[in-house]
């Protein structure tokens, strides 16, 4: 269930922790009405100079916005005068702190419609992209610019976001200007549900990034890792980042996982609430915030939008660990995780395979296939099989659902991309390394006709 800010229910104040629980609680949905959403980001630059986009400017993102507000159908949603999204129907484009767009796609129930919404996302970006000589990549991480050459966009939330996790982590604003993610949210029925989706989602997320690894080239050379990206969130801030602990303790399948999910989320530092529209710093934990007892249900919604775990719990489960990649691989991402959790026999199978890693064992698995992709070891052997056996247990879910196109494919289609990738047995991230490092020889263009959507 979708709620606004200005929704009654979440503008009522909180006294208890207990009341926080009933926030997931009230969003749990009916199996035959889950749906999953897509997010993907793009990196722009503009192809003369190789350099990041500005807002500004008759180049910049604004002049970009403008002519999809003049010319087709979009709403902006205003910062003052600044346009900082964009909304047609359910369907939203935001900026990233860095000036990267994300499409924000609408809760769909197959992947031929989110294929779909992808594809024409990409064909209209590309058309109003052309005049203004902008490309759009899909990698994890810029591969061009220097951290002081990405231009801020001016979003207030960004601004309170650069100045408090600055002092978080080393790389927390490379995170925030520098990177781009494909990411998935899901439905859950249950505690249970959703107890089960986040242990078996947690466990495998580094799996997963090891397949989409895509980040090996930043500031024009090689970086050491395959998922620089990856690296960049494990030093971004760790008391929001990485894999709750509360996941892997003992009895989370049996027992109180709302309640458990949010004692974890209390006791992390609370950035800000909106009041009058307006940003306002806030200090202390959400717990220290709420018992001064000035806290709402809409301040326990935006904290939770700023927890960044590898799997997080809000409305629905998100899924974060992927690197940006090309288009023909965007939708493997979503088709992965649907097969495995949103088909039963598949889900308990994952179980099985993953329920028993710890929560030690999966943050370094997560460090190892940031420097290592699909060369990585896992507590049950090498990544690459293990990547298999887990794409496997999706393709038969993905069967067994049956969703088919019109042409009659079910949605298993949308995993041969993937599995060209496991079958070359190294990540993309690797292969443009090799590729940067041979054929060509550091040029920056040759990168960018590479990457470009």
């Amino acid at each position: 269930m979708t709620l606004t800010r200005e929704d009654p229910a979440l503008q009522r104040p909180v006294r208890e922790p207990a009341e926080l629980v009933d926030y997931f609680r009230q969003a749990e949905t009916p199996r035959e009405e889950w749906r999953f959403g897509t997010e993907h980001e793009k990196l722009g630059l503009y192809e003369d100079t190789l350099l990041p986009v500005a807002y500004e400017g008759k180049r910049g993102v604004r002049a970009l916005f403008e002519k999809l507000i003049a010319n087709h159908g979009f709403s902006p949603v205003l910062e003052g005068e600044l346009v900082i999204a964009l909304e047609r129907n359910e369907e939203r484009i935001t900026l990233e702190p860095g000036g990267a767009l994300e499409l924000g796609g609408v809760p769909l129930r197959t992947l031929h419609e989110t294929c779909v919404e992808f594809r024409d996302h990409l064909a209209l970006l590309k058309h109003v992209s052309q005049e203004l000589q902008i490309a759009w990549l899909g990698l994890g991480v810029h591969p061009l610019a220097r951290l002081d050459q990405v231009p801020r966009m001016p979003n207030e939330r960004y601004a309170l976001m650069r100045r408090v996790l600055g002092s978080q982590g080393e790389l927390a604003l490379e995170m925030m200007h520098m990177t781009g993610g494909v990411q998935t949210s899901i439905d859950f029925s249950s505690q249970a549900d959703a107890a089960r989706k986040l242990r078996v989602a947690l466990a495998a997320s580094p799996i997963v990034t090891a397949i989409f690894a895509n980040s090996s080239i930043t500031e024009g050379r090689p970086n050491g890792f395959e998922s620089r990206r990856a690296w960049i969130w494990r030093h971004t801030d760790p008391a929001r980042c990485g894999f709750p602990p509360c996941v892997f303790e003992e009895g989370w399948l049996e027992g109180d996982a709302y309640r458990r999910y949010t004692e974890w989320a209390l006791d992390i530092p609370a950035w800000f609430v909106i009041r009058d529209g307006a940003h306002v710093e806030t200090r202390g934990t959400f717990r220290e915030y709420l018992e001064r007892g000035a806290a709402t249900m809409a301040d326990w919604a935006l904290h939770l939008t700023t927890l960044f775990p590898e799997v997080r719990l809000k409305r629905v489960i998100e899924l974060r660990g992927a690197d940006a990649v090309p288009p023909d691989l965007v939708c493997g991402m979503p088709a992965i995780w649907k097969g495995v959790l949103y088909e039963a026999e598949a889900l308990r199978e994952a179980i099985q395979h993953f329920g028993h890693w710890t929560h030690a064992q999966v943050d370094g698995l997560h460090a190892d296939v940031a420097r290592r992709g699909l060369q990585a070891e896992t507590p049950d052997g090498p990544v690459l099989e293990v990547a298999r056996a887990l794409v496997d247990l999706s393709r038969a879910g993905l069967r067994r659902l049956g969703w088919k196109s019109r042409g009659g494919q079910d949605e298993s289609v949308f995993l041969d991309p993937v599995y060209e990738v496991l079958d070359r047995g190294v990540s993309l991230g690797r292969q443009v390394r090799e590729r940067w490092e041979g054929s060509w020889n550091g040029r920056g263009e040759l990168l960018v006709e590479y990457a470009r959507y």
